[in-house]
């Protein structure tokens, strides 16, 4: 199963391109909504929402996790599904949770980051990513 998550997958020239175009472009993306949650964090401004219950602490940790650190990561191509699993439950939550009650144009935003993370997971991070220099 390890072997499987970290697999890049066997693809066409385009497809790759394709691949990276959608890791790269939606994580700057995410990333634009992760720092400034990550550096309220480092601040030690814990002022935040709760969704689920955990506290918010954890949170705001786990949200700035997702959002900045997880988006880094997809960017490189590094341990790509295992990076996709927090963004795509923090996208679950923000589009079915946080905004569950708000018209669609509201939920869209988070909508469409699920899905596109939900392809990646899916698809792998494709030729161009460390995942494919380090683990073949």
């Amino acid at each position: 199963m390890l072997k499987k998550l970290l697999s890049t997958g066997q693809y066409n020239q385009i497809t790759n391109i394709a691949l990276l175009l959608l890791r790269v472009g939606f994580s700057i993306g995410m990333i634009t909504h992760g720092y400034p949650k990550f550096i309220k964090m480092i601040q030690g401004d814990w002022k935040f929402g709760d969704p689920l219950g955990i506290g918010v602490q954890a949170s705001l940790i786990s949200v700035s996790f997702s959002e900045f650190i997880c988006s880094i990561l997809i960017i490189m191509g590094l341990t790509t599904r295992y990076a996709l699993i927090p963004l795509i439950f923090t996208m679950l939550v923000a589009w079915l949770i946080v905004h569950g009650s708000d018209p669609f144009s509201s939920q869209e935003k988070a909508f469409l980051y699920f899905v596109v993370y939900l392809v990646l997971f899916m698809m792998g991070p494709g030729k161009y990513s460390l995942d494919k220099k380090l683990f073949g």
